[in-house]
Formats: structure tokens, C-alpha cells, sequence
């Protein structure tokens, strides 16, 4: 069953007695990529059941945003460099 934007919640839970935290997500992009970080790290990420991983702490990061100062250096450092970004299928974007 395909589920709404609304619906595509993730919720990140640890405390600070462990090194772990749980990540639960109906986000299909975000479990694809647990999914392959379980499979290339299987001692230090677990699936624990359909929509739920364990992570390491150090996995889970909130930084603060980027500027727009800092954006369009990027993006100049980037066309300067002659980086092209991956072409993406339209429907990308419905996931």
C-alpha cells in the first residue's frame, strides 16, 4: 500500500544510557539506504523488524543550514570543477 507524504513519517529514538538508536520509517528512499548500510555494515546497523533499524548514535547528525552565502560558493566551487549533478527519473520525486 503506497502511503501519503503525511504518512512517510520517520521517528529516531535513543537515550543517553546506550550507543544505539532505533529508526523507525515509512520513508521508502530512507529505508533503501538503511537497507544497504545494514547489508555494507551488518555488525553496526540491524534491521529489527519491517520498518525498523538500529543505528550507532554517531549515525543520527542535526547541524545547523547552510547559509546562502555558503550555497552559492558551493555551487560555483562545483561548476568551476565541472561537476555535473546525476540525472534523475522523473517519478524520483513519488517515492
Amino acid at each position: 500500500m503506497k502511503r501519503s507524504l503525511v504518512e512517510q513519517e520517520t521517528v529516531i529514538l535513543y537515550n543517553q544510557a546506550e550507543q544505539m538508536a532505533e529508526v523507525y520509517s515509512h520513508d521508502p528512499r530512507l529505508l533503501k539506504k538503511l537497507a544497504q548500510l545494514a547489508e555494507k555494515y551488518p555488525e553496526q546497523i540491524r534491521q529489527k523488524e519491517e520498518h525498523s533499524y538500529t543505528v550507532p548514535k554517531c549515525c543520527v547528525l542535526i547541524r545547523e543550514p547552510y547559509s546562502e552565502a555558503r550555497r552559492i560558493a558551493a555551487r560555483e566551487r562545483a561548476k568551476t570543477g565541472g561537476y555535473k549533478p546525476p540525472k534523475r527519473n522523473k517519478d524520483s520525486k513519488t517515492e
